[in-house]
């Protein structure tokens, strides 16, 4: 009888869950997530190195050829509860295998595309891959031992920056080097390797409960989850709103050429793989001080960088400090969605992946009023208040019965 998964736990009746070789293979399933994750976050903002030569090829103007990253966020938000209903009742690896899929002809589509509409085509499907993958694997760290539980979606989890780290600059090398269309064909043949490997590796995976509109709707209800949604919300807005502009600012304010950014935004990247772990473990043991840690973190680097980031060192340091912060905000936000809502885990996920796209998007838009009206300076400080308030927020759910070790 075959293992299987529900509700973020293993289910061994009948096996030998406790085995080495079971273990190993929950391992390789969680990196094959991760391999898959990669994959979407990687096409997400792929095309932030690619806009330039896409929309001179098909003659649209940057700010069109911008609705390459806008829309998927927007999508993504819609689509995480909207797939996860409709999909319900079907075994998870099966729709996390379509969905992988899905992200594979989208890339192969853009690639191949004569039209910039038929780009567009594929960005909506990305946005659909976002929305469904997010909500449905995101909480699927328990295809190992509950004590490695952390431990595995501080891996999965892993996926969010290193698709900055790795994915973006080694796809923006590929379009210089072969083309944009190269760079989407070789996105596809690594989701179709990501699929393969989860093919391999997942286990069966029966949906533990129904997640219906009145099982999300109560979720909203809880105090937990407000507590979660607010953070969430203030602590994704303080960093897009200030992040989508930090190139700028390097430039106009750090006076760094063009190389050292992409140096200092490497560095800032391999930052943000370090906080994921870090959050990952302290999560686990104190999910209120490491939300508060690493939205105080944000606050601290966002409020110096107009002061100390006038010089390279200072701007270079607090851009480690700001990865530090954000790396471990994606695995925070998320465990403390589960945790208030330990009964149904899979429709926490699905409030955590649509608030999260849906300020993912609103965040660029809501810096940019900012930077339009004032400087980049201070976006920068209307970034670290409102990362501030999340420290408040997060001292405020004490006295809530908000999740907190154990819980």
């Amino acid at each position: 009888m075959p293992t299987t998964v529900t509700a973020g736990t293993i289910d061994t009746t009948g096996t030998t869950g406790t085995s080495p070789r079971t273990r190993l293979r929950g391992w390789w399933a969680v990196f094959a997530m991760t391999l898959a994750l990669f994959a979407i976050v990687t096409t997400e903002i792929l095309p932030i190195g690619l806009l330039t030569p896409i929309g001179a090829e098909f003659g649209v103007s940057d700010g069109t050829a911008g609705l390459m990253m806008t829309m998927p966020g927007l999508l993504a938000a819609v689509a995480a509860p909207t797939v996860t209903v409709a999909t319900a009742r079907v075994d998870r690896r099966l729709m996390l295998c379509a969905l992988v899929l899905l992200l594979a002809v989208a890339n192969f589509l853009t690639a191949a595309a004569t039209a910039y509409w038929l780009v567009l085509v594929a960005r909506v499907l990305v946005g659909i891959t976002i929305g469904g993958f997010w909500s449905i694997g995101a909480g699927l760290a328990g295809l190992v031992r509950p004590a490695s539980t952390g431990r595995a979606t501080a891996v999965i989890f892993s996926a969010v920056p290193l698709g900055s780290v790795l994915g973006v600059p080694a796809g923006t090398l590929i379009g210089d080097l072969a083309g944009w269309r190269a760079t989407f064909a070789a996105m596809g043949l690594l989701s179709t390797g990501a699929l393969a490997l989860l093919l391999l590796t997942l286990p069966a995976l029966p949906p533990a409960e129904v997640t219906r509109p009145s099982v999300l709707r109560a979720l909203l209800r809880g105090t937990g989850t407000r507590y979660a949604l607010l953070m969430t919300f203030l602590v994704v807005l303080a960093h897009f709103a200030a992040y989508t502009y930090v190139t700028p600012f390097l430039r106009q304010v750090t006076r760094a050429d063009p190389g050292q950014i992409t140096g200092y935004l490497l560095i800032y990247g391999a930052a943000g793989v370090a906080g994921n772990f870090i959050g990952g473990a302290l999560v686990t043991r104190a999910p209120r001080i490491a939300f508060g840690t690493a939205a105080g973190t944000i606050a601290t680097a966002t409020a110096l960088l107009p002061v100390l980031g006038r010089g390279d060192a200072g701007a270079l340091a607090l851009l480690i400090v700001w990865g530090l912060g954000y790396g471990a905000v994606p695995v925070c936000s998320q465990t403390w969605f589960v945790r208030a809502a330990p009964r149904t885990p899979e429709a926490a996920t699905v409030l955590f992946t649509a608030s999260f796209q849906a300020t993912l998007a609103a965040g660029a838009p809501a810096g940019g009023t900012v930077v339009d009206h004032t400087s980049l300076s201070a976006v920068m400080w209307c970034g670290a208040v409102t990362a501030g308030l999340v420290v408040l927020v997060a001292a405020a759910s004490r006295n809530a019965g908000t999740p907190s070790r154990g819980h």
